[in-house]
């Protein structure tokens, strides 16, 4: 299992894999031609009621990341495509928040990393 993360205003790279984009929104300032994304996957980014609530704070880095990941347990279909999306190769997930380190691509590779084949993994 090789998961990457990477800011999608970065050139594509042939070593990204699959690339799929794991925000609600499109990136402003992006056009869909230059962005080399093969999959979005919307339903996977935070609801807008978590993502306005976080709003990149990282004093809510650990609130927002258990909200996070208890939406991520039901998106079972969502996260089945992706699941087998990172089986067949490596995989890159973009995201547009300008923190590398404290946003829903980070936490969602955890996640994925952590909980293996099944749908109950926990990161700590």
């Amino acid at each position: 299992m090789e998961i990457r993360t990477k800011r999608i205003y970065e050139a594509p790279a042939a070593d990204d894999g699959l690339r799929v984009l794991v925000d609600r929104l499109w990136p402003r300032g992006i056009r869909k031609a230059d962005a080399a994304v093969d999959l979005w996957l919307r339903e996977l980014a935070p609801s807008d009621t978590l993502r306005k609530w976080f709003a990149h704070d990282r004093a809510r880095w650990d609130d927002f990341r258990r909200d996070y990941l208890a939406e991520l347990r039901s998106s079972h279909s969502e996260l089945a495509e992706l699941r087998e999306a990172v089986a067949s190769g490596p995989v890159t997930l973009l995201f547009a928040a300008r923190d590398a380190e404290c946003n829903n691509a980070v936490a969602l590779k955890a996640f994925l990393e952590a909980s293996g084949d099944d749908d109950c993994g926990e990161i700590s």
